[in-house]
């Protein structure tokens, strides 16, 4: 395993497959594992591995990721409701697993309706549901009607999800460095705008990207082999002091693992 997180190093793992977190892991000599638990293109409830006990006394650090399809922002009942019951579920069955965070996008809205229907949607969700695990709202890429694309509307957002949640410190962020860049947000600094927005960054999401500045494309590629320059994304991986998941095809992963820690 890596270095730990002492100050210095940062925890380092990548988003592996479902079936066996640990194996995985173990493969690419990752000190953190983030996976699903279930289709992230379904509505049914999360599903457990069988190394559930295994995952919950590892000392491999766990992050789950919500389905893509949850979206609590629309205005459309038939999607923003089934999504907080799928969040809802997806939390607890995280907590179970000891997971540090479940990572969740941040929807969107139709482009005929007022994004602050989306802003104040999100805040209900907080109002109404305690969080057993820090929810970590991350940056996406594309989308006019996104809620968490540009910085001016992730600051909008989080000023709802905090005045209105029960416990504001198990709200947190999820950086991701392809979404950024796709999504037009500058990474030189980044982190800095951010920080200044959440005051907190609890993971990175280190992917590069397939596609160029503000495409607004979501299309990950492994470290070295995008359109960003990889001095940019090791900066933001600095100056964020979080652990760091790579989201990259997984041939790749261990190799860029790899690069991390001996850049870091």
């Amino acid at each position: 395993m890596g270095s730990g997180q002492d100050g210095r190093f940062p925890r380092i793992g990548a988003h592996v497959d479902q079936d066996d977190p640990l194996a995985h892991a173990a493969a690419r000599d990752a000190d953190v594992v983030q996976f699903f638990l279930g289709d992230p293109q379904g509505w049914k409830g999360p599903v457990l591995p069988e190394s559930a006990d295994a995952i919950r006394d590892s000392e491999v650090d766990v992050y789950v990721h919500a389905p893509y399809v949850i979206n609590v922002a629309t205005a459309n009942n038939r999607i923003r409701i089934p999504s907080r019951k799928l969040l809802e579920g997806h939390l607890k069955a995280a907590a179970s697993i000891g997971a540090k965070g479940l990572i969740v996008h941040g929807g969107h809205v139709n482009k005929d309706d007022d994004p602050q229907i989306g802003f104040d949607n999100w805040r209900k969700v907080f109002e109404r549901m305690d969080c057993p695990v820090p929810v970590l709202i991350e940056n996406t890429a594309g989308g006019g009607n996104a809620m968490a694309r540009k910085l001016d509307r992730i600051a909008r957002l989080w000023d709802a999800v905090t005045s209105g949640a029960r416990d504001a410190s198990m709200i947190g962020f999820c950086l991701d460095t392809c979404h950024a860049h796709a999504g037009g947000e500058d990474l030189t600094d980044v982190v800095d705008r951010v920080k200044a927005i959440t005051g907190r960054i609890d993971l990175v999401h280190c992917n590069d990207s397939r596609d160029a500045f503000d495409s607004g494309a979501d299309r990950h590629a492994n470290l070295g082999a995008g359109q960003i320059d990889a001095e940019r994304i090791l900066a933001v991986c600095r100056q964020a002091g979080a652990p760091i998941v790579v989201e990259t095809p997984f041939e790749g992963q261990a190799d860029d693992i790899a690069f991390l820690r001996k850049h870091l």
